[in-house]
């Protein structure tokens, strides 16, 4: 009976890693197509309650995996080159970059690494991790849609996502003083995966 216990809890402690290892190798792996401007990271901020500052970081890499038929064991990692802030203003971005915001002499990058991706159905999903932003680390959540998937006409396979999320400036040590509408930055990314 001992025996026969260990024998069935062997077969299935075997069951289980060969399971996982199918999905791991069905996870398939993305570059984020940022060189090819298929990927962007903008924000909004409002400007004392008039208006909106609109601007986008467009130098940053990044990489996720993603399987259709196990979407929660998704992960995606992007790097962020802060000193590329751009608003299409530039004594602004000199702002902006400058220590009353950005810092970004002394904090040259911002990252993000995923901690859990819940999908609610018909591509819609939630986005969980921890945001690096002037030297601060938070958990953020982004409310994420599924754009597609599939191959593109040079031979490669694609897939694209969408999320938003919005944090609050003095989460992450910039407490300067814009007045209490302009306290919080919307953030839209758009990521589009090369498989590598």
């Amino acid at each position: 009976m001992k025996n026969s216990f260990f024998r069935s809890l062997s077969i299935a402690s075997a069951f289980v890693l060969a399971t996982s290892a199918t999905t791991a190798a069905n996870a398939a792996e993305y570059t984020v197509d940022s060189s090819g401007k298929h990927a962007f990271i903008q924000f909004k901020v409002s400007h004392l309650g008039y208006s909106f500052v609109v601007g986008d970081f467009p130098d940053f890499t990044g990489d996720f995996t993603y399987d259709s038929e196990n979407p929660s064991a998704s992960k995606i990692n992007i790097d962020i080159d802060t000193t590329s802030v751009d608003t299409r203003h530039a004594k602004r971005n000199v702002h902006i970059r400058g220590t009353d915001f950005l810092d970004v002499k002394k904090y040259p990058k911002a990252s993000f690494v995923s901690t859990s991706y819940e999908e609610s159905g018909n591509g819609a999903a939630v986005l969980n991790g921890d945001l690096t932003l002037h030297g601060v680390t938070k958990p953020v959540s982004l409310e994420v849609t599924k754009i597609g998937e599939g191959k593109d006409p040079w031979g490669g396979y694609r897939a694209g996502f969408e999320g938003n999320t919005t944090i609050t400036m003095s989460d992450f040590g910039i407490d300067y003083d814009l007045g209490e509408a302009s306290r919080t930055v919307d953030i839209y990314v758009t990521v589009e995966g090369i498989k590598k």
